[in-house]
């Protein structure tokens, strides 16, 4: 079985920038549970991107936990 977590990261409508520094969240569930990881880029109605949604995944124990 996996535990999902998932991560939206807003960008800027002008820049397209992040809000957050998403090497860090990154790195961060790395160091925590060494969980894996995958991106989702959603875009507005016109086409450009709105947010990215990080999506960990980790395996868990035979316990659920």
């Amino acid at each position: 079985m996996y535990e999902h977590t998932f991560v939206k990261v807003e960008l800027s409508s002008f820049k397209l920038a992040p809000a957050r520094d998403y090497h860090k969240i990154v790195r961060e569930h790395e160091k925590r549970d060494g969980s894996s990881f995958r991106y989702l880029l959603q875009a507005r109605g016109y086409g450009t991107p709105a947010f990215y949604e990080l999506i960990f995944k980790r395996k868990m124990d035979e316990e659920g936990g």
